[in-house]
């Protein structure tokens, strides 16, 4: 493959947001593309193999214009901008970026950054219920949660209801003290981080107080018909298969739900089927219910959380692929012994 060179140029004011501080966006684009950068006075030089040096220049084509749009480069952009130069969506980060939901209390817009939580809102746009499903990072909620109150802020829907299973993550934490609000907050303290960031404490304070904003824990939703609300499950993996049916049943006309989980992050105990689990095989034909499965590459938070996700997963893999053959094992063994 000829090796060939070209040139970028990149306008002064966003030299150091497209390169990073000490250049640490072009080391890490010419490690991953095999190419090496020359960056001087505005000017980028790029060499090496033919294909390569155009993925490169794809790359920070794309960075250089989310830095115009006024994006703060970060290291998952760049990473991502990567991943797709190896696809037929390389400029995808592009499109994906001038979808802004909303905007926080502090003007900061709330967008999708991945393919993946590209899909994930427009199915929310688009059905009636959406199972998002993935690992942690992925957005699920907050993505969740800017929808929800956009469409309140829109008058889309009268009111929003935040629910999740209250359930012990792993260890036993007795009694908590403090009136019955007290005791559930905890639990639910992941929705309100959100929606402090995304709405402000003030203005959720007060439609709360008027029984606008709702965050509950699952248990409160029997017995109840939700119409004309926007209602988003949390942590649905930590659901029985009884507590799923309860929760899809209180839905009322004029609707919208969105259900997250993680479902390699059970509490249950030992044994018991996840609600999540068994919906998704119950629902999975359902016209107006849309599932949308999110993967590490979607993770969003710091580039080191994608890659413990993905060790988990692999290790996950390996486990799986061992018990099954011992299994196959097993069954030779029992096979032989009947002869």
């Amino acid at each position: 493959m000829s090796v060939i060179e070209t040139m970028i140029d990149i306008p002064i004011e966003h030299e150091t947001n497209v390169c990073g501080q000490f250049d640490q966006y072009l080391k890490k684009i010419e490690r991953t593309l095999r190419v090496t950068i020359v960056a001087r006075d505005g000017t980028v030089k790029l060499i090496g193999p033919e294909g390569m040096v155009g993925k490169a220049k794809s790359v920070l084509n794309d960075l250089v214009e989310l830095s115009k749009r006024g994006n703060a480069i970060t290291e998952q952009n760049v990473d991502y901008a990567l991943s797709l130069s190896f696809t037929e969506s390389d400029h995808a980060i592009l499109e994906i970026d001038k979808d802004i939901i909303c905007r926080t209390v502090n003007g900061k817009p709330v967008k999708p950054k991945t393919l993946g939580q590209k899909q994930y809102v427009d199915a929310i746009r688009q059905k009636m219920i959406v199972f998002g499903v993935g690992p942690a990072g992925t957005g699920k909620t907050y993505l969740a949660m800017a929808m929800a109150i956009q469409a309140f802020k829109n008058s889309e829907v009268n009111r929003i209801i935040l629910t999740r299973p209250a359930i012990e993550a792993g260890e036993k934490l007795g009694f908590l003290p403090g009136d019955l609000q007290s005791k559930i907050d905890p639990y639910l303290r992941p929705l309100y981080d959100a929606l402090y960031q995304i709405m402000g404490a003030e203005s959720f304070l007060h439609n709360s107080e008027k029984g606008l904003i709702e965050v509950a824990p699952l248990a409160y939703m029997r017995g109840r018909t939700l119409d004309n609300a926007y209602i988003i499950l949390d942590e649905a993996q930590n659901t029985t298969p009884a507590q799923m049916k309860m929760f899809l049943t209180r839905i009322g006309f004029g609707s919208k739900v969105v259900i997250t989980g993680d479902r390699t992050q059970k509490d249950l105990p030992g044994g018991a089927a996840s609600g999540l689990d068994v919906a998704m095989r119950v629902l999975q034909k359902i016209d107006d219910i849309g599932f949308c499965a999110l993967t590490s590459e979607d993770v969003v938070r710091h580039p080191l959380v994608q890659k413990i996700v993905q060790a988990y997963d692999d290790y996950e893999r390996k486990e799986e692929r061992k018990e099954e053959r011992k299994g196959r094992i097993g069954r030779a063994e029992r096979q032989r012994s009947r002869k």
